[in-house]
């Protein structure tokens, strides 16, 4: 038995929890918004008192591996509308820094012009100072997606470790050029 499939999601007060057994589908409501998923047929959810219990019907291999990201799925969209997600950010390179406008994010990155990317209406950027920032949203498989996109805009290089990295990301360095040989 899955040992994290088996343990119930404890439903938080001010978080209203609905499933659709007949579409397959759950909508997790609380202070921070409303997320809603799919979650696949094999699986049964069951909302009891202020517990959600997923069971699986077999022990088949589908069933089995199923069972434990479902409930991992569950409980991230209850942690979500309760709390939130948050993904921090860190440039590092000379002459490279964030500012905000408006909406948008302005990353000077070492091109030959800024690279701009706007907020969604599920996804904010906290500026922190112009070195340090945050993505933050309810979704966490769109607050990491999101993320990625912006470190995608300039990854860290491996011979300075300049570029856009998560914080606490180690960059493997390599060394650079040898001299001539002789």
């Amino acid at each position: 038995m899955s040992r994290i499939g088996r343990k119930p999601i404890v439903i938080p007060a001010g978080v209203e929890v609905k499933v659709d057994a007949a579409e397959h589908a759950i909508t997790v409501k609380g202070p921070k918004g409303t997320l809603h998923s799919k979650y696949h047929p094999l699986m049964n959810v069951n909302v009891e008192g202020n517990e959600i219990l997923v069971t699986r019907p077999n022990d088949e291999k589908e069933a089995r591996s199923l069972h434990g990201l479902t409930r991992t799925i569950i409980h991230n969209m209850v942690v979500g509308v309760t709390e939130g997600f948050k993904k921090d950010l860190e440039i590092q390179g000379v002459g490279y820094r964030a500012a905000k406008q408006g909406n948008k994010l302005v990353l000077t990155l070492g091109f030959s012009h800024p690279v701009e990317v706007e907020e969604t209406d599920t996804i904010k950027i906290e500026l922190k100072d112009a070195l340090h920032f945050s993505i933050v949203g309810i979704d966490k498989q769109e607050v990491g997606q999101f993320a990625a996109e912006v470190r995608g805009k300039r990854p860290p290089e491996p011979y300075k470790g300049k570029g856009i990295r998560y914080v606490g990301e180690y960059v493997i360095r390599k060394e650079g050029k040898a001299g001539k040989g002789k």
